[in-house]
């Protein structure tokens, strides 16, 4: 993908190097009212003496607290996910997921000899009578759930880390949001700006040649919070065309909280768009392919342009601003900056 040709100029001064500090994840390790590792069934005598035995027969005299003993037994030693049912053994008592039992080829990874299809009953029964954390726990997250339904919450939990925004690179960096301002700064050389409001100037030298993806993306950093500016030449059916959107640096509930509008024009004419930042949960190529953002006709881009029309001019502006609720007038009224 070539965007060398393409400058982003804008009049909004950039953050110095000492405003935004590289974060390493560090997180407080939320303290729970009860050990992570608890059972869901009754406490009384009959089964507590039941669940006792159960854990010591798989557990054995080892010395380990049972409850984290167990959790290690229901980890994969192919994978490393928690098993879930059905749990495969072989002869000789190792156990693995379902999963990775298609994918050993019917030999058992840790003694060789043969799986066949034997199941691992008394480790299902022992996972259907433990209450878990979330695997986000050391990342603020304080939930817990029986066993079988935490990957359903994981898949969706708040305190789960976001994917690195920036486009086009197949970035697999993901982390909290303070570690990937830093990543996008430090290792994707993002322009990084302050500021609720911004005006830049989009220059390409051979607009005719449009290729899909050509990006540029610029971080700001308003209300305390950090929002991605995206702009981007693409083919959109047959027709090529440019794209302007906002995606806001955090979940999407916060993210409704904010609005935003572009604006490009000259001339005398102007095209506008205003509308609510997506949350980079979503990914890039999800908002792109929504069309929700400002999508300017290249014949129109050119004629904003000026000149000859053989090179591409386009100046963005816009500004981000905050919803606020006043509970005595009603409807929100806005917070243009702060």
């Amino acid at each position: 993908m070539e965007y060398d040709n393409i400058e982003c100029v804008s009049s909004i001064d950039g953050l110095n190097e000492d405003e935004i500090h590289h974060h390493n994840l560090h997180h407080p390790n939320p303290h729970h009212g009860h050990h992570p590792f608890s059972s869901s069934k009754p406490h009384n005598a009959t089964n507590n003496a039941n669940n006792s035995n159960m854990v010591n027969n798989i557990v054995g005299a080892t010395g380990i607290t049972p409850a984290t003993s167990v959790h290690e037994l229901l980890e994969c030693p192919v994978c490393t996910n928690s098993m879930y049912p059905p749990i495969h053994q072989c002869q000789n008592g190792h156990t693995l997921c379902s999963t990775c039992k298609a994918r050993v080829h019917n030999q058992c990874p840790t003694c060789r000899s043969e799986l066949g299809d034997i199941r691992c009953l008394a480790l299902e029964k022992v996972a259907e009578s433990l209450e878990l954390p979330c695997k986000y726990y050391n990342l603020g997250c304080p939930e817990i759930f029986p066993y079988y339904s935490k990957l359903k919450h994981e898949a969706a939990c708040n305190f789960r880390p976001y994917n690195c925004p920036y486009a086009g690179s197949e970035c697999s960096v993901a982390g909290d949001i303070p570690f990937l301002v830093a990543h996008l700064r430090d290792d994707h050389k993002v322009d990084m700006h302050t500021g609720c409001t911004f005006n830049h100037r989009y220059v390409k030298s051979n607009p005719r040649e449009v290729e899909n993806a050509t990006w540029m993306l610029t971080v700001f950093h308003s209300f305390g919070q950090y929002f991605c500016l995206h702009f981007e030449a693409f083919q959109l059916g047959m027709a090529p065309v440019y794209m302007a959107f906002l995606r806001f640096m955090g979940d999407e509930a916060e993210a409704r909280n904010y609005s935003y509008s572009l604006e490009v024009g000259a001339n005398g004419r102007k095209l506008t768009w205003e509308g609510t930042p997506r949350s980079i949960r979503d990914s890039h190529r999800k908002v792109r392919d929504s069309h929700d953002g400002l999508i300017i006709q290249r014949n129109m881009a050119l004629f904003f342009s000026g000149g000859d029309r053989k090179e591409l001019k386009l100046r963005v502006t816009g500004r981000v601003w905050k919803e606020q609720q006043n509970p005595d007038a009603g409807p929100c009224i806005q917070n243009l900056c702060s």
